[in-house]
């Protein structure tokens, strides 16, 4: 319906700049709340009262006269109703919706998407430390992450898919001394551990069982790869710098398959430590302190965040001379604007909400030219998983937490991926794992793959040519449930465009489910292979058409569509 609704927005466009010069460019129809009001509404009449002077019920009169007698509305529209104090209540002809099937059947995979338009966005997620396997909290990053890169192809960006390692720090100094006791021997629970004169703190010392996987291996002096690095251990449990750089190459190959596992891949992978080495840290504190915008106080190097609305200045060197977490940060965010990526969106745990001020406020401090509000921020909360009724926070793997491994292997890559996505980002979660591997209509996932399954098994039945049905006489899909599907058709370009502006993957979850409802509805309602040809074709095509778009934003979510289940 993408041909049908351009036809009309020029005609409505002609239209109001006949009443009022200019006035065609706010052009625009909206989605009726209630379905009986109509397939489109229009609200220009109450728009263009008070400039025209004119009492909006009188000038919706006049606009729908106007519109009326002009070609596009005389052909795919069935009437035009005013409600209220103006609005236009607009219901389409069968012939109009029944354009859609068309469209989708000859678009198939590129329906709902747009040509490239030249522009480029980075899209930064996951972004684990590399000091343990990923958590379902990473997972919630993967698929939102994922899913947004995704929209954005949809609508003709370039997107650039970074992870960004955070690969110093006092993180990874844990995880070397963690792993430095198991290999000499020592284990949770033991009276040396945590016990460090060289770490008050050891009580954050990293117990899963994949820390003595590290032990063993780098004691066994193993080789690991990973997609930017092999590292081979020698062996010597005094060999501090060895065994960091075997743990931390370790971990990477295991969030490596984290990853495949979960179908996920990234243009690239940015290294914290490469911000130093590089000197871009220093580059950035230096431009900080030259343009006036840090001071030093109580031994410490202060950014005047305030001066850019941040709550309190922050602490950007301290006293021992190491740089808060935030200044790598800064000049990570540099890099990236200078790498040409003027579009930039980070994923994000809600925990790191405190971030996004003082790192904007070091990006307008450095004075480089990007603008306010730059990066954009997606930020999800925690997942709690429950299954068999229970809460599950433990992984024997991982010690303390339950991985993103655990969950696929618990139900499905699918599952994973669709339930993530069935919520708002900033909402709470709780993933059901015995939902998850139900098959029945309260499992989303099943729900809508389902309904594709469905459709896939009367296509094989019927054992035609499925390229036959682009051109099926579709004139018969005039009743009330072929109308709802082929409205529901019709809405998934639009969704994807406003799922793309809102960064939001949710709703295309949210759509797919009404889609699904649509079409077991109209399956319930009407037969599909009829003895009449004529109306077994127009169905088919129709039910194609339904396949194709319910593969289409499945793709999206990164989720499969199966022909059977």
């Amino acid at each position: 319906m993408l041909s049908v609704k351009n036809d009309l927005l020029a005609a409505l466009a002609g239209v109001l700049d006949s009443l009022s010069p200019g006035a065609g460019a706010r052009a625009a129809f909206e989605s009726p709340k209630v379905a009986a009001h109509g397939d489109l509404a229009c609200t220009a009449a109450m728009q263009l009262a008070k400039p025209l002077k004119l009492n909006p019920r009188a000038l919706g009169e006049q606009l729908k006269t106007a519109l009326e007698a002009t070609p596009a509305f005389a052909r795919w529209v069935d009437a035009i109703e005013i409600a209220g104090p103006g609005f236009l209540n607009i219901r389409l002809k069968p012939a109009a919706k029944q354009e859609t099937v068309r469209e989708v059947l000859a678009a198939g995979t590129r329906y709902g998407t747009q040509p490239e338009n030249g522009r480029r966005v980075l899209v930064e997620f996951v972004s684990a430390n590399p000091t343990g396997p990923l958590h379902v909290g990473h997972g919630r990053q993967a698929a939102l992450g994922d899913a947004i890169c995704n929209l954005f192809g949809t609508q003709g960006w370039n997107v650039h898919r970074e992870f960004y390692y955070n690969d110093a720090g006092v993180q990874i100094d844990t995880l070397t001394k963690s792993t430095q006791l198991r290999a000499k021997g020592f284990r949770p629970g033991d009276d040396c551990w945590p016990t460090d004169p060289e770490n008050p703190a050891s009580k954050a010392f990293y117990n899963g069982d994949y820390i003595q996987d590290i032990a063993d291996d780098f004691l066994a002096k193993k080789t690991v790869r990973a997609d930017d690095r092999e590292f081979t251990a020698n062996g010597d449990v005094d060999d501090y710098d060895n065994i960091r750089q075997f743990a931390v190459a370790y971990l990477r190959n295991e969030q490596d398959k984290d990853l495949q596992a979960f179908a996920l891949h990234f243009d690239q992978y940015y290294l914290e430590s490469s911000l130093y080495t590089s000197g871009r840290v220093e580059a950035t504190v230096n431009r900080l302190v030259a343009n006036g915008k840090t001071y030093e106080q109580d031994g410490a190097l202060w950014l005047k965040s305030t001066d850019y609305g941040d709550d309190k200045d922050r602490v950007m060197r301290k006293q021992d001379g190491t740089y808060t977490y935030f200044v790598p940060d800064v000049a990570y965010h540099i890099a990236k604007w200078e790498r040409g990526f003027t579009k930039v969106v980070n994923i994000q745990g809600t925990d790191h909400h405190g971030t996004i001020a003082r790192v904007r406020a070091g990006l307008q401090a450095a004075d480089v030219g990007i603008p306010q509000g730059y990066p954009d921020y997606v930020l999800h909360t925690m997942v709690r998983v429950v299954k068999g009724g229970q809460e599950v926070k433990i992984s024997k793997r991982a010690g303390s937490y339950v991985t993103l491994r655990d969950l696929i292997e618990w139900t499905s890559k699918d599952a994973v991926r669709f339930f993530l996505l069935s919520r708002k980002p900033d909402t709470e979660y709780t993933f059901d794992v015995d939902l998850a591997v139900a098959q029945n209509n309260d499992n989303p996932v099943y729900y809508v793959q389902y309904a594709h399954a469905r459709i896939c098994s009367v296509l094989a039945a019927w054992g035609g040519d499925r390229a036959a049905l682009a051109g099926a006489d579709l004139a018969s899909l005039d009743t009330p449930a072929a109308q709802a599907l082929m409205l529901q058709l019709a809405k998934y370009p639009g969704m994807l465009t406003a799922a793309t502006e809102g960064e939001a993957p949710h709703d295309v979850a949210f759509y797919l489910r009404d889609l699904a409802a649509a079409y077991h509805s109209y399956y319930d309602a009407e037969r599909i292979l009829v003895d009449d040809v004529a109306i077994k074709t127009a169905r088919l095509a129709l039910v194609a058409a339904v396949a194709q778009v319910l593969h289409n934003g499945l793709a999206v979510l990164g989720v499969s569509a199966p022909a059977k289940m």
